[in-house]
């Protein structure tokens, strides 16, 4: 049987997102018969009790709140630790496992080509899942599901000559609800009866309040609202308390029937994170705020090939902003049509069985 561990993060600064997507591979992978675990860093805000309960075996780092790596900024913050003693604490746990690693999969913007050199004695195959393209990898395979310009190009330089790379939406990680979802998906006309608020599983800007504000502006009691909030959004109780003031408003907190909520919403508001792909696999349309560095270009792409609405960095995004948005996008049901079926053309809800193929495919080379 094929072992395979996962090496990601998740927190309040870190946001859900690259679990989520490692979590959606881990299902699919252990439906081949395949052991799947994980290792986290117990950082402020992580969700290691739901990757138990999910029933994935989970190994905890220590988390330690005196760690400052002024002399590595950016996002060698996240790791919580030096990526040496990272290593070495990985490599303990790797060395106790009573059978061989056949793949250790990084989702982790803070590691890189030192990192892994390190740990390639202990494991046989190594996968990296990266957006960046901003730094060397030692790895036999890397997946990129975002859309750039230069996509192709991307990596070149960055990977040893041998490793295969997955580039596109078209290998987008998404849960097997999507695609079903997706296959009894409602014909979407272009008039907006209901709108999906998410801005992921920590939202640290308040997105979420900043949207409720503009849906209150907007009076429009005939327009429905869902609002998601993520395990680790530290904003829960003022949400709840804006939504309380607009009609036909309901929160949902940490949920799993996300697709559910995709698929039944015409339009979205949100971050230009991984949930950008699962809004265009079930044609949702969408006013995208930019919450992230590297969610810049994605969304710049996205809005070119009129996927979405590209509002803007959160900083300079008002209420009044999403507000006008809304009020000129609702006028235009056509334009909300030709988004949904824009979108739907980039994402086919096929992408994470395509990933998992294509593990079970080097593993026996």
């Amino acid at each position: 049987m094929v072992n395979i561990v996962f090496r990601v993060d998740s927190s309040v600064q870190i946001g859900t997102g690259h679990l989520m997507r490692c979590l959606t591979l881990a299902d699919v992978l252990r439906a081949k018969k395949t052991t799947v675990s994980f290792i986290c860093r117990e950082l402020p805000g992580n969700l290691c009790d739901f990757i138990e309960r999910k029933g994935f075996g989970t190994y905890r780092l220590p988390f330690i709140t005196a760690h400052d790596d002024n002399q590595n900024p950016g996002y060698t913050q996240w790791l919580g630790v030096g990526w040496k003693e990272d290593a070495e604490q990985i490599k303990a746990i790797l060395v106790k496992e009573d059978k061989a690693i056949d793949w250790l999969i990084i989702d982790h913007y803070a590691l890189d080509r030192q990192w892994e050199t390190m740990l390639r004695p202990y494991v046989k195959k190594m996968m990296v899942i990266d957006d960046l393209a901003n730094r060397n990898h030692n790895c036999d395979l890397l997946l990129d599901q975002n859309l750039y310009e230069n996509m192709e190009t991307r990596y070149k330089g960055l990977v040893p000559e041998h490793c295969q790379i997955l580039l596109g939406p078209k290998y987008a990680l998404l849960r097997s609800e999507f695609r079903e979802e997706r296959r009894n998906l409602r014909q979407r006309d272009g008039n907006v009866q209901r709108i999906l608020i998410f801005f992921g599983g920590s939202d640290p800007t308040n997105e979420t309040s900043k949207a409720l504000e503009a849906l209150r502006l907007l009076n429009r009691p005939d327009i429905a609202v869902d609002v998601v909030i993520g395990a680790s959004n530290t904003h829960a109780n003022e949400v709840e308390a804006l939504a309380s003031n607009i009609p036909d408003t309901i929160c949902h907190f940490h949920v799993e029937n996300m697709a559910e909520l995709m698929a039944l919403a015409d339009l979205s508001i949100g971050a230009g994170g991984t949930a950008t792909w699962e809004r265009c696999c079930v044609g949702l349309p969408s006013l995208v705020i930019t919450i992230a560095e590297n969610q810049r270009d994605i969304a710049e792409n996205l809005a070119q090939n009129g996927s979405i609405i590209n509002l803007g960095w959160y900083e300079s995004i008002k209420e009044s902003d999403i507000n006008s948005t809304l009020e000129n996008f609702l006028a235009n049901p056509d334009r909300i049509r030709q988004m949904s079926l824009k979108g739907m053309q980039l994402v086919d809800a096929d992408g994470t069985n395509k990933v998992a193929e294509t593990v079970e495919e080097i593993s026996t080379k």
